[in-house]
């Protein structure tokens, strides 16, 4: 199967299907501008039908047996097993990713299926005392009905199934809106996989679309009580203002300006290597990425030492090249907004420690420090190959510029003394702090997601059965109430 070809369709109600609009979604290789695939895009109407769909088929899949349910979450992971190959090779053409982030991907997603195939089985209810006789107090846990989400372009097969399947498990429908730079590999090719796991049709449906041909259509329509969204600040800002608007509860994953602190007794080598591959992994496209490297200033001249000539070691190039390390970044746009970034910086005063160069979509990396204070770059997400090293005097300085930012999605601090590493973690402002770890790290029962500007909500584990289900009451009456009138 050529999965550029064979999957450039609409998936509604169990059909493979053009959309009814009137301009295609040109899908691109950002490495070579090859054309992949074009894609019609679905209308407010299909958009409809897919809603329709949805939650016509939802009322029997939530009456299912979880044990049924998990079995395509089972069967799944065989089918990624069985094609591993050509999904990495397809993740490598749409995304622009290297091999080695393709890998990463493909082993992330098997990894949060495995956890899928348990969540079926956690909508669990409890029975809970009255001050009633006689009376008996059942809450349960019940599937939401249906659920649309939205993912984004950087880790699409992963971010799309680690947040769709669950929902299925846990006995919703759901429609899948991917990004329009990655709508086979987030979309597509997400559905063909579970078509063939044995889902049932109409319990998920994919419409690749845009908001300049629906809207917000997939936002405000009647049928989904909740909306899953991944992606930027601004977008996830519009997204819980139309949800709120309708009564729809959300659950947002946006942008991050992670701090990656090293202490002054930090091991700088090790540093120096968490550090490169937290902010370069997939060119800095990751809303984890360390935008920021928070430095005690009595170690910043050896760490800054090492940490140019680490960098200046990376491979850009061809992501198919196994030795490549630095891809090219997702589209023209984004390859020219890093790039005016990085000249804005050093014109504003800021000292280039490696100046990256602009060929086409690949950007090499950039070391930027000395930044000026007001830097707009110290304040927002870059997603793109770009280092700000900022020197700073003790640990207290070092939280203070750590939460000196809207966002709020991770970080790391890097010492040799943990009780240390504890006590800093707790201060700084974020959903998630790794102590001499990457800042880039996401695993299946650990609660996800950020604080401040960086969204709403959690998913993994247990919050994603909060995420997907909601509590019913239901009373039993064993004896006779008593009535006042």
């Amino acid at each position: 199967m050529s999965y550029f070809t064979d999957l450039a369709l609409q998936y509604i109600d169990g059909q493979w299907c053009q959309g009814s609009g009137s301009w295609d979604v040109i899908d691109f290789d950002p490495y070579n501008d090859a054309k992949l695939a074009a894609i019609t895009v679905a209308t407010a109407e299909e958009v409809d039908r897919a809603y329709r769909a949805a939650e016509r088929h939802q009322r029997d899949w939530a009456k299912t047996n979880p044990y049924t349910r998990r079995q395509v979450f089972e069967r799944a992971i065989r089918i990624i097993e069985d094609n591993e190959q050509e999904i990495g090779e397809a993740l490598v053409a749409e995304t622009g990713g290297t091999r080695l982030k393709a890998e990463i991907e493909i082993h992330q997603t098997k990894e949060f299926l495995r956890e899928t195939v348990h969540l079926a089985l956690r909508a669990e209810g409890r029975i809970v005392p009255s001050p009633v006789d006689g009376k008996e107090n059942r809450v349960l846990r019940v599937p939401v009905g249906v659920v649309g989400v939205v993912t984004p372009y950087h880790f699409p097969f992963l971010l799309s199934l680690k947040t769709i399947a669950p929902a299925l498990a846990l006995g919703n429908a759901v429609v899948l809106k991917p990004h329009q730079n990655s709508p086979v590999c987030g979309g597509s090719l997400v559905a063909k996989v579970l078509e063939d796991a044995g889902l049932p049709p109409g319990l998920l449906n994919v419409v690749i679309s845009d908001t300049a041909e629906i809207g917000d259509t997939f936002i405000s329509h009647p049928v989904p009580k909740v909306i899953a969204f991944t992606g930027s600040e601004p977008v996830g800002r519009q997204v819980a203002t139309v949800a709120a608007s309708h009564f729809k509860r959300a659950v947002l994953e946006m942008g991050g300006n992670s701090a990656f602190i090293v202490l002054d007794d930090a091991d700088l080598d090790y540093a120096v290597d968490a550090a490169v591959f937290s902010r370069f992994v997939h060119q800095g496209q990751v809303c984890m990425s360390a935008n920021r490297i928070i430095v005690d200033r009595e170690i910043c001249k050896a760490f800054n030492d090492k940490f140019v000539a680490k960098v200046e070691t990376l491979k850009v190039g061809d992501p198919r090249d196994p030795d490549t390390q630095i891809g090219p970044l997702i589209n023209a746009v984004q390859a020219e907004k890093v790039n005016s970034l990085v000249e804005r910086t050093v014109a504003e005063g800021a000292t280039a420690l490696v100046r990256g160069t602009k060929q086409g979509n690949l950007i090499s990396p950039s070391i930027l420090t000395d930044l000026p204070d007001g830097s707009a770059a110290l304040r927002e997400e870059i997603l793109g190959p770009v280092a700000l090293v900022i020197p700073v005097d003790g640990e207290d300085e070092a939280v203070r510029v750590a939460n000196d930012t809207p966002y709020g999605l991770g970080g790391a601090v890097h010492t040799g003394n943990i009780d240390r590493g504890l006590r800093v973690a707790h201060l700084i402002e974020t959903g998630m702090v790794h102590i001499n770890d990457t800042t880039v790290a996401d695993e299946p029962i650990v609660p996800f997601g950020g604080e401040k500007n960086s969204g709403l909500g959690r998913l993994n584990g247990e919050q994603t059965v909060d995420a997907f289900t909601t509590t019913k009451w239901i009373s039993i009456q064993h004896d006779r109430s008593g009535f006042p009138f």
